[in-house]
């Protein structure tokens, strides 16, 4: 059961937006990537199945809806993401603090 109305690509293993690549219980967002303007869970299903033209999230652009919680469907701007405290703060689920470690592959430093 499809739990959110946004259509997320890439190499899907469940409706909370998990992965082949990234699976565990708090792996449940998908990022709205800034080359395409599509959603997918990771970079690697972006360029798997991706547009093939990679492009980071511009600092200036921090405060569009680019983060999307596989839980519940809530959008985040990048800017509450980043603040979030690795949670939605819609219907309070976890996201996978690990995220942080692969910013640089979505957003500008």
């Amino acid at each position: 059961m499809k739990k959110h109305s946004h259509e997320v690509q890439g190499l899907l293993v469940d409706d909370e937006t998990r992965c082949i690549h990234y699976a565990t219980e708090t792996d449940r967002i998908a990022i709205k990537f800034y080359c395409c303007n599509t959603y997918f869970p990771c970079h690697s299903c972006h360029e798997e199945t991706g547009c093939g033209q990679h492009a980071v999230w511009p600092a200036s652009r921090f405060d569009m809806k680019a983060i999307l919680c596989g839980a519940c469907g809530h959008e985040l701007t990048i800017n509450e993401y980043f603040h979030s405290s690795y949670q939605c703060p819609s219907c309070k689920a976890n996201f996978n603090p690990g995220c942080s470690l692969h910013k640089d592959l979505y957003f500008e430093n």
